[in-house]
């Protein structure tokens, strides 16, 4: 990478950290999304509400301005909470932040992509288990999470590509990812095209190879299952 004056393994390294926020997001994401599924499928009003209210105001506000508010906001009300408490000034990592951050955002996109793939699974199979005395932890374990999966890969697709690409947020809470080494590269160079050009490569690389991997895991998992055809 001689044509990076020097910056390419940089960027490279910046990748690496890129990654690793992606695939740390994506499973806080999960957590967050199986959770709000099931709460929005709960017989429970209090938690139906919690989800709705949840995936609502997640979906309807700009993830620049969550990760700005929960990274600046989010800091001040832990440190108030630990003024209160005798507690020393803690300095969240913008890792931390960061993760936790698209995780939380995402989580409420996954939230309707797994409620929908639950939906899928048919309901007479649930009831088969529970009259065979399984209980429901049981059912939504044994039966219909592993099915839930082969309708969820779409929606699951999607959503990882496009957060693999908001981790580029993350630079503006100081981490040192990829686009934050571009940003350092290109002040230092005069040559913000070059630079900018490696990071859009570099994510369309890793965006081509998830679509491959994740259109392999589809058919995988729709094996001896038919498609309609147009």
């Amino acid at each position: 990478m001689d044509f990076l004056h020097g910056y390419g393994p940089a960027l490279l390294q910046g990748l690496a950290s890129t990654l690793t926020v992606a695939a740390a997001s994506l499973a806080v994401a999960c957590v967050f999304g199986l959770a709000g599924a099931v709460a929005k499928l709960s017989a429970s009003r209090a938690a139906r509400a919690v989800a709705a209210t949840y995936t609502t105001l997640i979906r309807g506000l700009p993830d620049l301005v969550l990760m700005l508010l929960i990274f600046y906001g989010g800091q001040i009300l832990l440190n108030d909470i630990g003024a209160a408490r005798g507690w020393d000034y803690i300095d969240v990592p913008p890792f931390a932040a960061g993760v936790l951050t698209i995780g939380f955002i995402f989580g409420a996109y996954l939230t309707e992509t797994f409620r929908g793939a639950i939906l899928a699974v048919p309901r007479g199979q649930a009831e088969a288990a529970q009259a065979f005395g399984m209980g429901r932890a049981q059912v939504l374990r044994r039966i219909v999470l592993p099915q839930m999966v082969r309708h969820a890969i779409p929606g699951f697709s999607n959503n990882w590509l496009v957060m693999v690409k908001a981790t580029a947020l993350v630079s503006i809470i100081g981490l040192d990812d990829m686009v934050h080494r571009a940003n350092l590269a290109a002040a230092a160079t005069r040559e913000p095209f070059t630079f900018y050009l490696a990071v859009a490569l570099l994510y369309l690389a890793v965006t081509t190879v998830s679509i491959l991997a994740l259109g392999w895991l589809e058919r995988r998992f729709s094996l001896g299952v038919r498609r309609v055809e147009f």
